[in-house]
């Protein structure tokens, strides 16, 4: 159960990782108290983040510590940084319990981060860990991606396959207990480290529901979380299905080869469904590698920050796996991040039409800054944009195609609605006796499709269309 981050590696100049940690360092004296007590319900993970990890960068002179010899760096404000060790010592004598300085200016640290944005964070080793974890596809726990909304931990999206989504855990539930203990309030890593345990190992956790009125209590199984980031199969004959959970480092490949396996399976692919709904992001360059998997050239994204170095920019390959294939991509509030990149960059370039609700609008890049005592910042440095230089920040990615997600029950024939071949005497067509064995019968029927997945179905019936109109003019053509 860990959030998805994502992780390249991005060599910036040593004067300004230099700069930067020496101002972190020094800047922890600079936090407002209040900030402290923010800490505790801030997360220290965040389930949409694009993270920069700096360890290529060679460690810095103990020379460039040193404020006064910095020359990009500003001075500290001496009436803050006194405010601050006023502070810190009235806590040190005077708090009901005594508190170690190790803990106060972690807590500081936290404090100063948290005011800052929702997804720059203080990663202690443990942290740290848990990202990497996250991004290699392999953690143990229960499957859910988790964040913080008004103190309470709130599930982000199920992981596919997992206990949670086996159980019914639902993208907007609120986690209030776990194994009876209320998280109200409480850090994130701790629910965290709650919810982890020893494969086979129960626990028990209790749901909110905007649309039930009591508390929903589930007990789950905890198990080695390997998740496949990418799954794929036939809707129809001739319409296929991919559904990418979360990007991971390998999610790019497994885009391609499961491209390759629908290929191989199926005589013609007249269309593809890409579902990104729920998919809270993760590795930046994976996203880049799915949309370089579609289209045969271009700009894919590209990010802007404070720093010349913070600016990139992503381009496809001439190779086009897809082969051009009629695209729709699905997208829901729950799309975020790396999944945002690739609706944002298909949309620009006009390789698919974009389906769903607006995402949710999450366009900034993190790096990690390496502390000493193997902790790290994760702060926002840059962010991305769209190829048409639509910021995503706060924006994100407006369908072409709104669909809400609903429920349908599909109307039954009613008795007694006769046609043409009903009736007695009835002159034959010409191919009457084949209508039936021609028809091809899907893999998923649209009775199935229809009642729990409308957006599906209207994704289906988009791409039906579109190869009807498409067949419609290669026989014009033909003809001419």
């Amino acid at each position: 159960m860990l959030s998805t981050q994502a992780v390249f590696n991005h060599r910036r100049r040593t004067g300004f990782v230099c700069a930067v940690r020496s101002t972190l360092q020094l800047g922890a004296l600079m936090v407002a108290l209040t900030h402290a007590g923010s800490a505790m319900s801030q997360p220290t993970n965040d389930p949409d983040l694009d993270v920069i990890t700096l360890d290529e960068i060679e460690p810095a002179d103990d020379s460039t510590n040193n404020i006064s010899e910095t020359e990009s760096t500003r001075p500290l404000p001496i009436e803050e940084v006194r405010l601050f060790a006023e502070a810190l010592e009235a806590i040190r004598t005077a708090y009901v319990s005594d508190i170690d300085d190790k803990t106060l200016i972690d807590y500081a640290i936290r404090g100063m981060l948290a005011g800052l944005d929702p997804h720059s964070a203080y990663l202690s080793a443990d942290d740290y860990d848990n990202l990497q974890e996250s991004t290699e596809g392999e953690f143990g726990g229960l499957g859910i991606e988790i964040g913080e909304e008004d103190g309470y931990i709130k599930v982000i999206t199920p992981v596919d396959d997992t206990p949670a989504a086996r159980a019914g855990v639902m993208p907007g539930d609120l986690i209030v207990e776990i194994n009876g203990r209320p998280v109200r309030e409480m850090l994130i890593n701790d629910a965290v480290e709650l919810l982890r345990g020893e494969p086979g190992s129960d626990v028990d956790i209790t749901l909110m529901r905007d649309t039930e009125s009591e508390p929903i209590d589930i007990t789950l199984t905890r198990e080695v979380i390997s998740a496949s980031s990418v799954r794929h199969r036939m809707l129809e004959p001739g319409y296929a299905y991919i559904r990418i959970a979360q990007f991971r480092t390998n999610t790019g490949p497994e885009v391609v080869k499961a491209l390759e396996d629908l290929r191989a399976s199926n005589d013609t692919l007249n269309g593809l469904v890409l579902d990104l709904r729920n998919n809270p992001g993760g590795v930046l360059q994976a996203s880049v590698q799915v949309v370089d998997a579609f289209i045969s050239g271009g700009q894919i994204v590209y990010t802007e920050g404070r720093f010349d170095d913070s600016d990139g920019n992503f381009y496809a390959t001439a190779d086009d796996p897809s082969q051009g294939i009629p695209l729709v991509v699905l997208i829901n509030t729950g799309s975020a991040s790396a999944a945002e990149i690739v609706a944002g960059a298909l949309q620009d370039q006009g390789r698919a039409v974009i389906m769903g609700t607006r995402s949710f609008g999450k366009g900034s890049v993190q790096s990690v800054l390496p502390l000493n005592n193997e902790r790290a910042l994760k702060l926002t440095t840059s962010l991305y944009f769209t190829p048409s230089g639509r910021s995503i920040q706060a924006q994100g990615i407006e369908p072409d195609i709104v669909v809400d997600e609903a429920l349908v029950t599909r109307r039954m024939p009613r008795r007694g609605i006769y046609s043409e071949r009903d009736l007695e005497g009835h002159l034959p067509g010409t191919d009457e006796s084949e209508a039936e064995s021609d028809t091809p019968r899907p893999v998923t029927s649209s009775e199935q499709i229809v009642v729990s997945d409308y957006q599906l179905n209207e994704a289906l019936t988009l791409l039906k269309g579109w190869h009807i109109m498409e067949s419609g003019r290669q026989r014009r053509q033909n003809d001419e």
